[in-house]
Order: C-alpha cells, then sequence, then structure tokens
C-alpha cells in the first residue's frame, strides 16, 4: 500500500519528533481529531504490511513508537538510508530532489538514476518530470534528454544558480535533509567541513554573523557552482558592473574563499561576491552602509510612513533601524538582481499578520523607489515578520485598534482626498484603504468600521459622511464615530473654550498662533478630538483665492516641471509662497499621482513647512497640455499654497464640482481670456 501526503507528514513529523503530542499534531495540520485518528490507523496498517511493529497512542495524547521503526527509517545498515529518503517523500519533495540530482550530478543521468534513488518507479519519475518542469517554468529552464547526454537543465547560467540556491535551501529543510543532500550530490564530508571554516574566516572578516540557516546552506552551493564551472558552465554575462563590486569587502572575503582556486574568472567572482552580499545576516556591528547610499534614510522613512499608518509610534528606534539594515541590505541585492527567494510563507497566516504586512506594503515606497523596482511579496512579509516582533516586543498590536475603511464611488481622486482627511480627523483609528464599491464587496483583511458618502450593505458599523466636510461637519461627525464605536466621546477639547479661559487671566497677542501650538499639543493624545476654532470666522470661496492676477495662460510649455514654476509664480510674487516651495511641489509629484483630480487638471501642493506663508491658490491653463508621468496630459494646474489642513478645503470642494463638468472644464481649457475663465470660478464659488 502507499501512504497520502497527509499520512507521509504526519509519519514523518512522528519519526522526527517522537515527543509531540496529538493536540499538537492536530493544530499544526489542521486536522480534527477523527482525521488524525484515521491517518494513524493508515500509518499503522502501512506499518504492518512492511512488518514492522504499529505506533501506539497514551491516554495522555503521548505516542509510542518501537525502535524497529527508527532503525528501519533511519538506521545505519545498508540500504536503511534508502528507505529513509523513499518511504515518506511527498510528490513535492520528490520532485525538489529530482531538480537536485539534475544540479549536481557528474554523471548522464537515465530514468534508472532517478527510480534507484527514489525508490519508485518508471512512471512515477515520469510524472515527476513533469511536475518539476512545471517547477522550472518560472525560472524560464528547461529539462531536455537525449540519448547521449541523458537528463540535463538548459537555459541561461544565472537562471540555473538560482534555482541551485533555492533548491538547496528546500532540500535542507527536508528530515535528514543534509544526509540526503550529501549522498544525491556525492559530495565528501571532508569538503563541506573545508567550506564550513572558509565561510566562518568570512564571518571574521566582515564583523557579522550568518544566520544558521544561511551557515548550513553556504558550503554546499559554494560547492555546488565550483562543481558547475569545472564542468563549463559559466556565467559570461553579467548585470553588474565590476566596479560596483570589485572594491566591496564582500568582494575581498570571496578572494579568501577562493584563495586555492586561481582559474575562476572574474565574472564567477562577482557572483559569489553577490551570493554573499544578498545573504541573510544574524548581527552585525556595522551601523551604518556606505555601500547603499541613502538606503537608511530609506529605511528611516518607510518606518515613519508605517508609524502613521499603523498609528504607533517605536521605542528604541535606532536600534530597531539597525536590525532593518541588516535584512534589508541582502535584500536590495536579492531584489536588484531578481534572486529573492520564491518558496517562502507559505501556508496560512494569522490575521493580525495580514494587517500588517497590508500596512508594510502601503509604507513600503521609499524602498521601492531606492531599488527602482517592485519589493516581492516574500522581502515585503520578512520586513513584516521584523517590524511586528519589535511591535509585540514594545507591547503594541494594532489587532486592539479600530481599523477603517473608506469606500467611495466617486473616483481614485476622490477617495483618495476623503481617505487622507478622514485619516487626520481619526489618527487613533488605523485606515486600512480606499475601495471601490466593487472592491469593497471582495475585500479580504479584517475592519471595523466603514466611512461612506453612500449607504452599503455591510455587518460592520457604517458611517455614511460627505467626501468633503467644513469644520462644523467634522466636528459633528467625530462625535458620532466616537459614540458609535466607544459610546462616548474621549476628551472632546473645545478650543474655543480655552482660548476664552486664557483671555480672562492673560492678553493674548498672536491669537491664531496660539491657537495652532494648543491644537499640535492636545493632538499628541490620540484619545483627544479638537474643535478647531474658526479664525476667519467664514469658509474661502474659490474666486476669493483663485483672483484674476493669480491666472496665467499660455499655449505651451517645454515640461512639467517649467509648468509647475509657471503656475507658482504669481503665488511667489504676492509672498503667499516661499521659491522653494515649487522645488518641493515638483518633488512631492514625482511620487503622488492623486493631484489629478480629473480629466486634464492636476492640483500641485507642497506642505505648510515647505515654505507655505499664507493660504492661496493660482491657475496656469496650458492650451496644448503638458505631459504628467506617461498617464496624463494635463491642461490646467492649480498650485495651492495650505498653510493648515483646513482653510482652503471649502475652495477645493468647489474646484472638485467644476473639475466634475466637462463642459466647464472644456470652456477653461479653451478660454481666450482671463476674464472668461474668472467667470465660470465665480459660477463654482456660489455654493
Amino acid at each position: 500500500m502507499i501512504l497520502s501526503d497527509r499520512d507521509k507528514k504526519i509519519l514523518d513529523e512522528l519519526t522526527s519528533n517522537p515527543s509531540i503530542t496529538s493536540m499538537t499534531l492536530e493544530k499544526k495540520y489542521s486536522l480534527t481529531r477523527r482525521q488524525l485518528g484515521y491517518s494513524i490507523d493508515k500509518i499503522n496498517d502501512w506499518l504492518i504490511t512492511n512488518k514492522l511493529p504499529v505506533i501506539e497512542r497514551t491516554r495522555q495524547g503521548h505516542f509510542v513508537i518501537d525502535q524497529a521503526v527508527f532503525a528501519k527509517l533511519f538506521g545505519n545498515h545498508e540500504g536503511a538510508a534508502t528507505a529513509a529518503d523513499t518511504t515518506i517523500l511527498t510528490e513535492e519533495q520528490r520532485v525538489q530532489l529530482i531538480i537536485m540530482i539534475l544540479l549536481s550530478s557528474e554523471e548522464e543521468l537515465s530514468l534508472n538514476h532517478f527510480t534507484f534513488e527514489l525508490n519508485v518507479s518508471k512512471n512515477t519519475i515520469l510524472s515527476d518530470l513533469k511536475e518539476a518542469q512545471g517547477y522550472l517554468d518560472d525560472y524560464d529552464l528547461t529539462i531536455r534528454y537525449s540519448r547521449k547526454h541523458g537528463y540535463l537543465i538548459e537555459g541561461k547560467e544565472f537562471q540555473v544558480r538560482k534555482l541551485l540556491m533555492n533548491i538547496t535551501y528546500l532540500v535542507l529543510q527536508m528530515s535528514n535533509g543534509e544526509q540526503r543532500l550529501r549522498k544525491l550530490s556525492d559530495i565528501p564530508n571532508e569538503q563541506i567541513n573545508e567550506f564550513t571554516k572558509r565561510v566562518e574566516k568570512v564571518e571574521n572578516k566582515l564583523n557579522l554573523k550568518f544566520t544558521d540557516e544561511k551557515m548550513k546552506t553556504m558550503p554546499f552551493i559554494l560547492i555546488l557552482i565550483k562543481r558547475r564551472i569545472e564542468k563549463g558552465h559559466i556565467i559570461n554575462s553579467f548585470s553588474i558592473e565590476y566596479e560596483k563590486l570589485s572594491d566591496t569587502k564582500e568582494y575581498k572575503a570571496t578572494e579568501e574563499i577562493l584563495y586555492d582556486m586561481k582559474d575562476i574568472p572574474v565574472s564567477e567572482r562577482l557572483f559569489i561576491t553577490l551570493h554573499l552580499l544578498t545573504t541573510n545576516v544574524f548581527s552585525s556591528e556595522i551601523i551604518t552602509d556606505e555601500t547603499v547610499p541613502n538606503l537608511v534614510p530609506a529605511i528611516d522613512n518607510m518606518l515613519r510612513h508605517f508609524e502613521k499608518s499603523a498609528c504607533i509610534y517605536f521605542q528604541d528606534r535606532e536600534h530597531l533601524l539597525d536590525k532593518l539594515l541588516q535584512h534589508i541590505k541582502p535584500a536590495y541585492y536579492r531584489i536588484k538582481y531578481q534572486l529573492t527567494d520564491t518558496f517562502l510563507f507559505q501556508g496560512s497566516l494569522s490575521k493580525e499578520f495580514k494587517e500588517l504586512h497590508h500596512l508594510v506594503k502601503r509604507s513600503i515606497g521609499p524602498l521601492k523607489e531606492l531599488i527602482g523596482t517592485d519589493i516581492p511579496e516574500n522581502e515585503i512579509a520578512f520586513i513584516t515578520m521584523l517590524i511586528g516582533g519589535w511591535m509585540k516586543r514594545q507591547g503594541e498590536s494594532i489587532d486592539k485598534k479600530v481599523k477603517a475603511i473608506v469606500v467611495c464611488p466617486q473616483g481614485v481622486s476622490v477617495s483618495r482626498l476623503m481617505f487622507n482627511e478622514l485619516k487626520e480627523l481619526f489618527p487613533e483609528f488605523v485606515f486600512l484603504d480606499f475601495l471601490s464599491v466593487r472592491e469593497f464587496l471582495n475585500y479580504a483583511l479584517d475592519y471595523d468600521i466603514v466611512f461612506s458618502p453612500i449607504f452599503l450593505e455591510t455587518e460592520k458599523k457604517l458611517f455614511v459622511t460627505k467626501a468633503f466636510l467644513g469644520r462644523e461637519e467634522k466636528y459633528l461627525l467625530r462625535k458620532q464615530v466616537m459614540l458609535g464605536v466607544h459610546g462616548y466621546i474621549p476628551n472632546v477639547i473645545n478650543v474655543n473654550h480655552i482660548l476664552e479661559a486664557i483671555a480672562n487671566h492673560a492678553t493674548i497677542h498672536n491669537e491664531k498662533a496660539l491657537i495652532e501650538d494648543l491644537e499640535k499639543y492636545f493632538n499628541r493624545d490620540e484619545d483627544a478630538a479638537v474643535v478647531k476654532q474658526n479664525v476667519d470666522g467664514n469658509d474661502i470661496n474659490l474666486d476669493e483665492l483663485i483672483v484674476p492676477e493669480n491666472i496665467t495662460l499660455i499655449d505651451s510649455v517645454d515640461s512639467w516641471e517649467d509648468a509647475i514654476r509657471i503656475s507658482a509664480k504669481p503665488l511667489i510674487e504676492s509672498g503667499k509662497i516661499q521659491p522653494e516651495y515649487a522645488d518641493a511641489m515638483i518633488r512631492y509629484c514625482e511620487k503622488d499621482s492623486y493631484i489629478v483630480i480629473g480629466p486634464n487638471i492636476a492640483i500641485p501642493h507642497a506642505a505648510p513647512e515647505d515654505g507655505a506663508n499664507e493660504v492661496g491658490m493660482s491657475m496656469l491653463r496650458v492650451k496644448d497640455g503638458v505631459r504628467y508621468t506617461n498617464d496624463y496630459n494635463i491642461n490646467l494646474i492649480i498650485t495651492i499654497s495650505a498653510v493648515d489642513k483646513q482653510q482652503h478645503i471649502h475652495a477645493l470642494m468647489q474646484l472638485m464640482n467644476l473639475s466634475g463638468s466637462e463642459k466647464e472644464r472644456n470652456k477653461v481649457i479653451n478660454a481666450d481670456s482671463i476674464e472668461e475663465i474668472y467667470e465660470v470660478i465665480q459660477v463654482y464659488s456660489k455654493d
């Protein structure tokens, strides 16, 4: 009889860890008590067929396994190792071992080699070879058979090396993986010991400690790479310049590893250097790193984005940065040269991990920008584990925080603006996403409340709110949400009342500055709901900000950057913004495409601290349009000087209404005079 994959896994677990309990097995493999019992019965039937004693269970849930079972599966007598290697292998493991044989064998391979090594039929091997080819498709490699050379792998040698590194890791993770790998690859113990010593010398030279996992795999990988080089499988072309690696400590360490192998080509020395650079380390004395410029600032910016999204503040921040640098420096090279593993983090993940992973993914922009390519899921998962572990260490958990989503049918630009406004209004909530209605219907993450301008069918708390809110509306919404979520309003602080109390006992010289300082102070407490004072008493209309002298008409412009500078010029001349504000807008525009609020219209802006002196808006009309990224042709550029998060909102709402009208938008784009444009602006300023 043949055991199923599940039964093989359970037998493998029992023989590898005899002290495991029934309850632990059930939990590890997501089994019911009945399912586990059924598997134990099948395993016992298989043991009886092979003339071995059955496995017994105690009342306490432990297992009693006769020594004869271990002797048969893992004994040292001739033929026992073969039994250990084959009797409990799953199809996936057989495929991995077949690939390892193809990568490491020094002789021509026939079907007989595979059937002998894995102790299965030729039909099973033929089926496994098809599965192996499916695995190799991800590497653009092919398994080919010829009468002259037997079975072999064909394709670019760089991809073969990537496969070799991944498969070596997987085989070593199997039960008795090291024994299997030594046997299949015919690697003598003396050679493993020699290369282990060389890797240990590298640790000392680089002042670091590789992880135990990497320390175990590196000698095998180096030996197998050396073997392929000796067989003539050389990496001829390489995607990195010699100068970028030859001055690194890792290159000098490579020279030490290969000190007695003078005929190794430079391209291969660079590849081994790259392998050292991409290898995870357990600890390092290096806190900053000069080999990857701007890596530390990118990690720091990523952390700040995450803190804002997850509503937390990291303690011992420098130590966390150091830990992240130790992981992300190798990840930088893995990602840049497509050497990221594809097999990590399989299986089910906890709900909180999925939420953390989602927030890390949303915060990863600075790293993506530095490396110049998307960050693979597995690398993000590694970073998530590090950050999640740090949060647990300091007693933080987003699981206890209120999680919110924003669902808006009005397009990406309005959704993002609504999302950002609500994040500011509820700083204690974790805002996961802004979604369309269709995305909402299939949303996978868990959440507590939904904000939307329309009614939605949901079992969670729904708060129907307008896309754009005035000051009083924000106060009322916060009150409604806090009552709905907590049953009370946490620490409502009314700045007006505080100002009155201060005025009774002191002279206020600058009321506006005092209001700003008070709001900053109270907003440190994430449970405080601050009712803000309306300094001017009235909302500012669009025609009060975009006045005729702030409107510029041109037919064409050379570049997007030039367009922003021309648009900002009236605000600079009137003193509402500093000249450096335009530079900041250009920087932000490189990453924030949500400034496009409608067809042909964009609203570049920067932060108040970037040089905003006074609230203001200006408009540039480019009749022929100007390209923004590769996706947009922009005719109307409205520069916004926002000194706070409130004063320009009413005018922005009016501008959004204007941008939503194709007729009026085209009227502005095709206008012959500033007066025509201002008339349209005045119409939309009455709302």
